[in-house]
């Protein structure tokens, strides 16, 4: 008889914990849960069940499936619900489901094109029989295939920013007809010549690289056209598949996006994708988020579009435990590869050989295949992301084959002799065009530390999947390796991977590559030689903790008013999308909040009380508007992206800008109030030459006592000597919450002499010092200047030089002293009780002696560019 006989639903179990005795009984998986994965799933089942938004942090190894998995199938048997896991690609999706199966819980995998699905599978899902296992791809789309799950359960959370905001993300390619349409009705709203240089079709090769930022004026001014021109693009099928879907969510929506340009591609999207009108992801009743790195500084809320997830915190003693020993190399600083760098591919590639295999992954597709040309072994293969999208066996049993990935750091699991070789090449923050414009333009780092963080250490873990396993990484590029030298960068990580790059970075920093290559063939064989030099960094790990990033603890607070500021944009809520970013302003305010970030926020508030100005015809909305303005300019001080803003469309609205640069009037208003005392003979010729003399010599205190007095009459609210400490600064100079100026002379240096690795850092740590003291954040334009006379940088200087550190030759300092000497001797000339700050600025800004005329001279030579070796 071929009828089903149907059996009793059986009893739901109390919890989660009780569910997997029941599974454990004729599963293939594990006889009972880790005891950390028991307190997480009571965790959620007694305070979390009923919360919308819901992160857990469980480092890789932790057991991360399973938590996920008895979530899901608790609700379904509790419930009756309809469960989807999702994954960020098809081969996570297929282990996944896999990995389910064994734990004795029934899964459909729905993957690849919705058409050569499973039906009956999808029956099973629709009908709550089994959870769904799938990719992001099926619910963040303009027609989702899975829209109707009751709980989302969301695999590596924190590296699926662009998954999900692919829909509204219309990217338009140069050699498409629309770019060039798309440019012409935008003129106005850039500066004319970034505009020209778009339009040119012989530009220089830096100008390839920039990201600008469209003035949202303009494109509001223009959303008609604009909409006319894509919308004809679309139905013509001149754009991409993937353009053309974009627009469907767009759709009357572009005046609502931001949109960048770089001389290869345009990209209109929202700041933060509007999911709260998704309905698939927003209609579920709950959303775990399950992720590795959750982070400190709102990365989850910015990247989902979510006002507030709950975090079920990672379980004790996990904090500081990895998955495996990865040993770190930074090839780039061995003292001879530092400086022959023709060197390094012929080394690269004999390490890739001896490995026989090797994962390689890249911030993007140039890096990726100026690698392969490079760096890859005669007579390799070199498989890319579409050749393992369904299956890793073609890598996994080949044997000389490097696989090379782009921008993708998630999603490979290679454990054990799958490969014992990971390579990082490049700084992970080359994402969209909206990541390139926040990192290499507005200068916002702080605001995707927790990305990039997130991008290298999942990265660096592809080949170390369970607590035996072992794996060298390889750090390439100056980027990287300046990035993951710096100490807070990897204070912030956990102290197991802590540990591990500090490790790396001392045994690479003045050793030879042929010591390094030594020390890979050691750490490979894993012996009790290894074994000796593990302890170390395992004390090294037990000694650490984990300090979260400057700004993290304001980036998190904002994060909730941000996510609830552009869902009002979204919405065409003007006055309430105002009122929000001012919420978002003042939660980045304070401590060691990003003002960088902040500047962007400043002038997306411009732009928006330009638009009720315009609207409304109120000129409060004008005046706020202009306010909101100078704020950002203030802000992003340092960066050029608002000179890349001077559009025809912004000037014919804006007011005018203030005629005294922020940083003037703080020196200013210093420099009167000590105009009585360091302007009275008895105090001004003794002091003008003891500054004179000091540093017109060598000897190391005179010099040091000399940059505090040139500090007092340049206009610093404070200027202050290193109080005999040996990590402060030579001298300080802070105008007020604006600049901070740190010093470090190496007066006594000679010119024939190189500069060293030593003395870069120390002078990188300098603002941190300063901080740490002060109890605050250094403001977003702060700098630490190196006086020296060498001639010459050591290339592994250069490779640890942080961005803010910049070389000054002697002579510019005493430049600076003859430009306030002059200043200041014609001020006394004319002073009385009259004499008024527009006084000051008129004659020092005719010597050159403003802040704002003299800080750009000094910082025209970053330490980490070639241009340091110049005598």
């Amino acid at each position: 008889m071929a009828f089903k006989r149907r059996t009793p639903t059986p009893v739901a179990p109390d919890d989660p914990v009780e569910l997997y005795r029941t599974l454990s009984e004729t599963n293939n998986g594990p006889a009972a849960l880790w005891l950390h994965q028991g307190d997480v799933l009571r965790s959620w089942h007694s305070g979390h069940r009923g919360d919308p938004d819901v992160a857990i942090e469980l480092p890789t190894g932790a057991g991360k499936t399973l938590v996920g998995g008895l979530i899901g199938e608790y609700q379904r048997r509790a419930l009756n619900e309809r469960v989807a896991y999702l994954c960020p690609t098809r081969q996570l999706a297929r282990q996944t489901a896999a990995a389910l199966k064994n734990y004795g819980i029934p899964t459909s995998l729905l993957v690849g094109a919705v058409p050569t699905w499973n039906r009956a599978d999808r029956a099973r899902y629709t009908s709550a029989q089994s959870i769904a296992v799938s990719t992001y791809a099926h619910v963040f789309n303009s027609n989702p295939a899975l829209d109707d799950a009751q709980l989302l359960l969301l695999d590596d959370a924190h590296s699926v920013e662009s998954y999900v905001a692919s829909p509204w993300s219309l990217e338009i390619s140069r050699s498409e007809s629309a770019y060039g349409l798309v440019l012409a009705e935008l003129k106005d709203s850039l500066d004319p010549l970034v505009a020209a240089r778009l339009r040119n079709e012989n530009p220089d090769g830096q100008f390839l690289t920039r990201t600008y930022l469209a003035s949202p004026t303009g494109v509001a001014a223009h959303a008609e056209r604009l909409e006319e021109i894509v919308s004809a693009a679309c139905s013509a099928e001149t754009v991409s598949k993937s353009a053309r879907y974009a627009y469907q969510m767009l759709a009357g929506k572009l005046d609502r996006c931001l949109l960048y340009a770089t001389y290869s591609r345009l990209l209109f999207r929202p700041l933060i994708a509007p999911s709260t009108v998704h309905p698939a992801f927003s209609n579920p009743a709950q959303r775990v988020y399950m992720s590795a790195t959750l982070g400190d500084g709102g990365e989850l809320e910015r990247s989902f579009g979510r006002h507030k997830i709950k975090r079920i915190p990672i379980p004790k003693g996990w904090e500081k435990q990895g998955t495996g020993r990865r040993l770190f190399c930074f090839p780039e600083l061995t003292t001879n590869l530092s400086v022959v760098r023709s060197d390094l591919g012929p080394w690269v590639k004999d390490v890739i050989a001896k490995h026989r295999r090797a994962v390689v992954l890249t911030p993007d597709g140039r890096t990726a295949a100026k690698f392969t040309e490079h760096r890859v072994p005669k007579g390799f293969a070199t498989l890319t992301a579409q050749d393992v999208e369904d299956d890793l066996s073609s890598f996994t049993t080949s044997s000389d084959a490097v696989l090379v990935l782009s921008n993708r750091y998630d999603g490979i699991d290679l454990p054990d002799d799958a490969c014992r070789l990971v390579i990082l090449d490049g700084l992970p923050a080359k994402g969209d065009l909206q990541e390139r414009f926040l990192f290499e333009e507005l200068g916002a780092l702080e605001v995707l530390q927790e990305r990039i963080r997130a991008r290298i250490v999942q990265g660096s873990g592809r080949a170390t999947r369970n607590a035996r396993d072992f794996a060298t990484v390889l750090v390439l590029g100056d980027d990287l390796t300046r990035y993951m030298g710096r100490a807070d960068v990897k204070a912030a990580m956990r102290p197991e991977i802590h540990a591990e790059v500090q490790f790396g970075y001392d045994n690479s920093l003045g050793c030879q590559s042929s010591e390094m290559a030594e020390n890979i063939e050691v750490f490979q064989q894993h012996g009790a030689e290894w074994r000796e030099v593990d302890a170390d960094i395992i004390a090294h790990r037990d000694a650490l903790s984990q300090v979260p990033p400057a700004g993290a603890a304001e980036l998190q607070r904002a994060a909730g008013r941000e996510v609830a500021a552009w869902e009002a944009v979204w919405q065409g809520e003007w006055e309430r999308a105002l009122d929000l970013i001012r919420q978002v302003l003042d939660n980045l305010r304070g401590g060691k909040a990003p003002q960088r970030y902040a500047a962007l926020w400043h002038y997306l508030g411009s732009c928006i009380a330009r638009r009720l100005a315009t609207q409304t015809g109120d000129a409060t909305y004008a005046e706020a508007s202009a306010a909101y303005y100078r704020d950002a300019r203030a802000a992003g001080r340092g960066t050029n992206w608002l000179s890349h803003l001077a559009a025809p469309v912004e000037e014919a609205q804006q007011a005018e800008p203030a005629l005294v640069d922020p940083l003037d009037e703080v020196a200013v208003s210093s420099i009167l109030a000590r105009l009585s005392t360091l302007g009275k003979s008895s105090t001004f010729e003794p002091e003008m030459e003891r500054i004179r003399t000091g540093l017109g010599e060598t000897p190391a205190k005179p010099y040091e006592a000399a940059l505090v007095g040139l500090g007092q009459f340049s206009g610093a609210t404070d200027s202050v000597g290193n109080g005999d400490a040996d990590a402060a600064p030579d001298a300080t100079w802070t105008f007020g919450d604006l600049t901070w100026i740190a010093w470090e002379a190496k007066s006594e240096a000679k010119p024939e002499g190189e500069m060293g690795a030593s003395d870069v850092r120390q002078a990188g740590g300098h603002l941190r010092f300063v901080a740490d003291k002060r109890g605050e954040a250094a403001p977003g334009d702060s700098v630490s200047l190196l006086v020296s006379a060498q001639h010459t940088v050591h290339p592994a200087a250069r490779a640890v030089a942080e961005n803010h550190v910049y070389l000054v030759r002697p002579s510019d300092v005493l430049d600076l002293f003859e430009r306030l000497n002059s200043a200041w001797r014609m001020l006394r000339a004319i002073y009385s009780a009259a004499t008024t700050g527009d006084d000051v600025v008129r004659i020092f800004k005719a010597e050159g002696a403003l802040p704002s005329q003299w800080l750009p001279r000094l910082r025209q030579v970053p330490i980490a560019s070639p241009e340091a070796e110049q005598p």
